[in-house]
């Protein structure tokens, strides 16, 4: 959550191309109109330099949750969570973001190989979520819970962004959240994906694919790509370089 110093700015350059669109839920819009006014006036080259260059009086950080299950795919969401927890020691001020876990039940979560996790939270007791992250593995059991495909829905009505990695996609578009748009997944997942939901447009041979509000990611690795990208899109290009060298990773900026 931000708050921002008023302004007295008539016109209205808010529109859902530019990065302040994305708070117009946290700032309201008559606020968010006139901090997109004061962006368009200077241009700077993100979100995150807006929020200095317009003496932010109090920042609070971004949620983001990443939802986990029972045979996730373990890099799906560690990979994600350690782009964020980096991102957020590294930017300036700290804790730009504020990345959990979440599982539908608060009881460890047996993601691939027998790989235990601990969530932050379960559906009934976590705070509210900027940015929700939908991971893959064997998803085919989340898709038969009303529950899980419930709370995505829900979640998305109040979040600024929802993304998925790999077959989380097929979650998402189970939730009926992916119509009509492009999208990716792993890529040996790609015809499942088209023929399971044939409204979506599946891509092949990207990393990720923006929509605006719903981006998602190829398998595995992909997904750090696109969460090192969403840094780029929520804070600044200058943040998402320096997570990526802090964690000497080779960014594949291009999707």
């Amino acid at each position: 959550m931000i708050f921002l110093q008023s302004y007295s700015v008539g016109v209205s350059h808010l529109t859902s191309s530019c990065p302040c669109w994305a708070y117009t839920k946290i700032l309201g819009r008559d606020e968010a109109d006139t901090f997109c006014a004061k962006h368009a006036q200077n241009s700077p080259t993100s979100l995150f330099r807006c929020l200095h260059h317009y003496n932010v009086s109090e920042i609070f950080a971004l949620n983001v949750a990443i939802y986990i299950y029972d045979n996730a795919e373990v890099l799906d969401f560690s990979g994600p969570f350690e782009v964020f927890s980096t991102a957020s020691r590294l930017s300036s001020p700290e804790n730009f973001f504020n990345v959990f876990l979440v599982a539908e039940e608060k009881y460890p979560v047996n993601a691939r190989a027998g790989y235990s996790v601990n969530p932050h939270y379960d559906f009934n007791d976590h705070p509210e979520i900027d940015l929700l992250i939908v991971v893959g593995g064997i998803h085919t059991e989340e898709l038969e819970k009303p529950s899980v495909i419930s709370w995505v829905a829900a979640v998305e009505k109040n979040a600024q962004l929802v993304a998925s990695v790999c077959t989380g996609a097929f979650i998402l578009a189970e939730a009926g959240l992916l119509s009509g748009l492009n999208v990716t997944t792993h890529w040996e997942d790609i015809n499942d994906l088209q023929n399971a939901y044939p409204d979506l447009t599946v891509v092949r041979s990207q990393r990720w694919v923006d929509e605006g509000r719903f981006i998602t990611s190829g398998g595995i690795s992909a997904g750090i790509d696109m969460s090192l990208y969403l840094v780029s899109k929520l804070a600044s290009l200058e943040l998402a370089e320096n997570t990526a060298k802090q964690m000497e990773f080779e960014w594949r900026k291009s999707s």
